[in-house]
C-alpha cells in the first residue's frame, strides 16, 4: 500500500454523516440511484487523483464507481421551490480522504441540463459535462442511458432485488453509499463540499446489460 494512502480503519466515517452547522447553500433530492463499482489497481488509480488527496481503500482495494440517478428539486437556498430543476445525472467517481476525512473525488459528472452544467462549473469548479439521458422503469427493471454529444454512450439495464438493512460502518456497502464530503481541485487549490441526507434505503440489484 502506498504510504500516502490511509487504511480504512484510521478514518472518521461517522463525523461527516452528521448535519453540518450553519445554513445550507441549497436543496436537492436524489432518486433511483444505481451504484456500480469495479476494483482497480492502486498504481493505476493514484496518478489520476490530485496529490493532495489520499486514496480511500477498503481492505486494501481501491474502487471506481459509476452512479446514475435522478436529481429533483435542485435549487439554491434563496430560490423558491417552484423554480427548482429536475434532471438526470451520471457521475464517475473514486473514494478518497483528506486529513482523515473520507469523501468522493469525481472524474466526471454528466447532467441532462445545460444550466446545471454551467452553474456547477462556474461556482463549484466541478467537471460537469452535458449529456442527453434516459431513465425508464419497466416493472422491476430499470434502464439508464447516457449519451454525450461526441457520441460516447453508457447504458445499463438492471433488476431491483431485496431491500437491505442499514449498512454497518465497517461494511463495503457503507464504504460505497455513505459519503458526505466531496473534493475537487481547481488551479492547484483543493476545495471541499459537504452534503447531508438520511442514510440510503438500499436495495440489491442485478445488472442485466
Amino acid at each position: 500500500m502506498p504510504t500516502s494512502d490511509v487504511p480504512t480503519s484510521k478514518l472518521d466515517r461517522i463525523g461527516p454523516t452528521k448535519r453540518p452547522e450553519g445554513r445550507c447553500r441549497g436543496y436537492q433530492k436524489w432518486r433511483s440511484l444505481l451504484f456500480l463499482h469495479w476494483a482497480i489497481p492502486v498504481e493505476r488509480l493514484r496518478p489520476l487523483v490530485p496529490a493532495a488527496l489520499e486514496l480511500d481503500l477498503y481492505e486494501g482495494t481501491a474502487y471506481i464507481g459509476v452512479v446514475p440517478f435522478a436529481m429533483q428539486g435542485v435549487r439554491p437556498r434563496w430560490c423558491p421551490e417552484r423554480f427548482a430543476f429536475n434532471f438526470l445525472e451520471t457521475n464517475v467517481r473514486t473514494y478518497v480522504s483528506h486529513q482523515g476525512r473520507p469523501g468522493v473525488y469525481f472524474f466526471s459528472l454528466d447532467a441532462a441540463s445545460r444550466i446545471a452544467v454551467w452553474a456547477a462549473r462556474q461556482f463549484w469548479s466541478l467537471p460537469y459535462f452535458y449529456a442527453s439521458m434516459i431513465l425508464e422503469h419497466r416493472g422491476d427493471e430499470v434502464i439508464y442511458e447516457t449519451c454525450r454529444p461526441s457520441g460516447v454512450l453508457h447504458k445499463v439495464r438492471y433488476r431491483l432485488g431485496e431491500f437491505l438493512g442499514p449498512s454497518q460502518p465497517d461494511s463495503l456497502e457503507f464504504f460505497f453509499l455513505e459519503r458526505y464530503l466531496l473534493f475537487t481541485e481547481h488551479r492547484n487549490k483543493l476545495y471541499e463540499g459537504q452534503v447531508y441526507h438520511t442514510p440510503y434505503p438500499a436495495q440489491a440489484a442485478e445488472v442485466l446489460e
